[in-house]
C-alpha cells in the first residue's frame, strides 16, 4: 500500500524563508508546495489538495488576512497556521475571527512549528478525514457563539455586553496555544475562565492542574514546580512530581501570578523559554509540553515599575489578556446568576426553592458585591437555607449596608463611552483614580480607552 505524504502549502514571498520551511517539511516528511503570492495560493489551493497552509502575513500582492478571507468565501475549511514577522495582538485576534488555526512569530521556532503543525493536523482529522474537503467549524460570527451550544455544559454565560465580549475572547483563544493572562477581581471567576479555555482547547482531554501562587515559598517552588528526589533535601522522605511533569500535555493554570517571589520567576522564565526541567536532586533533563494560563487581580505592569514582576516574564505570560467584568458591571447578569446559584444551592442544601421575589431581585441588582460572583453565590445558598417556602423573599438577604451601593457607571455603550470618561475626568479635577472609581472600571482600563479615544493623558 502507498503511503500518501500530508500536502503543505507555503506562502512566502521571501525565497530564503519558503527554502527554510520547505527544506523543513520534507525533513518532517510532508510534501511543500510553496507559493509567492496570494494570487497563485489560489490557483493551487482550487486545483489540489492540501492538508495545511502556513502563510506569511504580508505579501506582494494581498496580505493573509485577505487570504483568510477568500477561503472563507470559498467555503474551504483548511487549516492555516499565520506566520509574521509584524506579530500583534490586533492580527492575531483578526486572524483567529477569520478562522487562522494558530500563530506563529518569526524567526520560527522548529520545535514549536512542529508541534503547532502536528496539533493542526490532529485536529483536521478529528473534524473530518476527506482531504481538500471544507472543514465545518464554528464560526465565531454565528449568533449562536457564546450559546451554551459551544461551551460546557455547566456554564453560565450573561447577557451583558461584557460579558458577551468576554466569553468571544475565551472562543477566540481556547484552539490557540498562545499564553493567557486572566485579569480580574476576587471572586469574578478567574479560575473558571481557565478552565473554560482548557475545555474549549485541543487539550481538552490531557490534565488541567491549577497552582495557588500566594502558597508558593521561595524555598519550597523548585519542588513544586519540577517534582524532587527522595533525598535531595532534608523532608524529602519521597519522590515527588512537579506540576508542569503533572500537566504535560494540558494545561498548567497559575493563581494570582503577581504573587511568585521575583526568584520564583526566574525559574520559571527559564523554563518557559527552555521547554525543559530538571527534578530537585537529579541531574538528567524533562522535556515538557504545557499551555500557560495565568490570572491575576492586580495590574502587573505597576508590579514591574515596582521592582516586584519580571517585565520579560509578564510579556511571556501576556501574549492575550482577557479581563473578567466586576459584577457590579454586568447588572444585567445577576438575576440569571442568582437563579442559576438557587438551583445549584438546592442541590446542595435538599430543598426545591423555584423562585426569587421581585423585591429581592431589587435588592440583589442594587447592591455593590465587592465579592462578586463568590459573594452572590455565598448570598443566594444562605437565602435558600433559610427560605420556609419556595420563594427568596427580602427578610431571607443579609442586611446589605447602603454604602457598598453605588451608582452602576459602567461603559456598556461605545456611542458615548468617550463622552463619559470626558466627563468623569473633569468631574474629578482629571484625577485617573478617582475618575476610573465613578465609571466602575479599573485605572489600566480608563488608561486603555482614553488612548483608544485620543483622550489627553495629561
Amino acid at each position: 500500500m502507498n503511503y500518501i505524504k500530508k500536502k503543505i502549502l507555503i506562502i512566502e514571498d521571501d525565497p530564503t524563508f519558503s527554502l527554510l520551511i520547505k527544506t523543513w517539511c520534507q525533513k518532517n516528511d510532508y510534501e511543500p508546495v510553496v507559493a509567492f503570492t496570494v494570487k497563485t495560493a489560489q490557483q493551487e489551493v482550487l486545483n489540489n489538495a492540501f492538508d495545511l497552509i502556513l502563510s506569511d502575513l504580508r505579501l506582494p500582492d494581498s496580505d493573509g488576512i485577505m487570504f483568510l478571507t477568500w477561503l472563507k468565501d470559498q467555503k474551504i475549511g483548511l487549516p492555516v497556521i499565520i506566520l509574521t514577522s509584524y506579530a500583534d495582538i490586533q492580527t492575531a485576534v483578526a486572524a483567529m475571527k477569520l478562522g487562522a488555526s494558530d500563530f506563529l512569530e518569526k524567526p520560527i521556532n522548529h520545535l514549536i512549528l512542529k508541534t503547532k503543525v502536528e496539533a493542526a493536523m490532529e485536529m483536521r482529522k478529528e473534524q473530518g478525514e476527506c482531504r481538500g474537503e471544507p472543514v465545518c467549524s464554528p464560526n465565531i460570527n454565528s449568533p449562536n457563539i457564546g450559546s451554551e451550544k459551544f461551551l460546557p455544559t455547566n456554564m453560565v454565560i450573561g447577557n451583558s455586553a461584557v460579558a458577551k465580549a468576554m466569553y468571544s475572547h475565551i472562543q477566540l483563544v481556547a484552539p490557540t496555544e498562545l499564553s493567557v493572562l486572566i485579569y480580574g477581581e476576587s471572586g469574578t471567576g478567574k479560575e473558571h475562565v481557565a478552565k473554560t479555555i482548557h475545555t474549549l482547547s485541543k487539550r481538552s482531554k490531557a490534565p488541567f492542574v491549577a497552582v495557588d501562587c500566594g502558597a508558593l515559598s521561595k524555598e519550597l517552588a523548585a519542588s513544586e514546580f519540577f517534582g524532587h528526589l527522595k533525598g535531595s533535601f532534608t523532608s524529602a522522605i519521597s519522590d515527588k512530581t512537579g506540576v508542569f511533569e503533572e500537566a504535560n500535555g494540558g494545561t498548567l493554570f497559575f493563581d494570582e501570578v503577581g504573587n511568585l517571589q521575583y526568584e520564583v520567576q526566574i525559574q520559571l522564565l527559564r523554563t518557559l523559554q527552555e521547554r525543559k526541567i530538571r527534578k530537585v536532586g537529579s541531574t538528567k533533563e524533562i522535556a515538557v509540553d504545557v499551555r500557560l494560563i495565568c490570572a491575576t487581580n492586580e495590574d502587573l505592569t505597576k508590579a514591574i515599575q515596582q521592582g516586584r514582576f519580571r517585565e520579560d516574564l509578564y510579556h511571556r505570560l501576556q501574549e492575550f489578556m482577557i479581563e473578567v467584568p466586576a459584577l457590579r458591571n454586568r447588572v444585567e447578569d445577576i438575576e440569571l446568576f442568582s437563579n442559576y446559584f438557587r438551583e445549584h444551592a438546592n442541590r446542595e442544601v435538599s430543598k426545591e426553592v423555584r423562585f426569587i421575589s421581585s423585591e429581592a431581585l431589587a435588592i440583589l441588582t442594587k447592591h455593590h458585591w465587592k465579592g462578586n460572583l463568590r459573594e452572590l453565590k455565598n448570598t443566594i445558598r444562605r437565602a435558600v437555607l433559610f427560605a420556609s417556602e419556595n420563594t427568596i423573599l427580602p427578610e431571607h438577604l443579609p442586611a446589605f449596608h447602603e454604602e457598598t451601593t453605588i451608582p452602576n457607571f459602567a461603559l456598556f455603550d461605545e456611542k458615548d463611552e468617550k463622552q463619559r470618561i470626558i466627563s468623569a475626568l473633569q468631574k474629578c479635577g482629571n484625577n485617573k483614580t478617582i475618575a476610573a472609581k465613578m465609571l466602575n472600571i479599573d485605572r489600566k482600563t480608563l488608561y486603555n480607552k482614553m488612548h483608544s479615544y485620543d483622550i489627553e493623558l495629561g
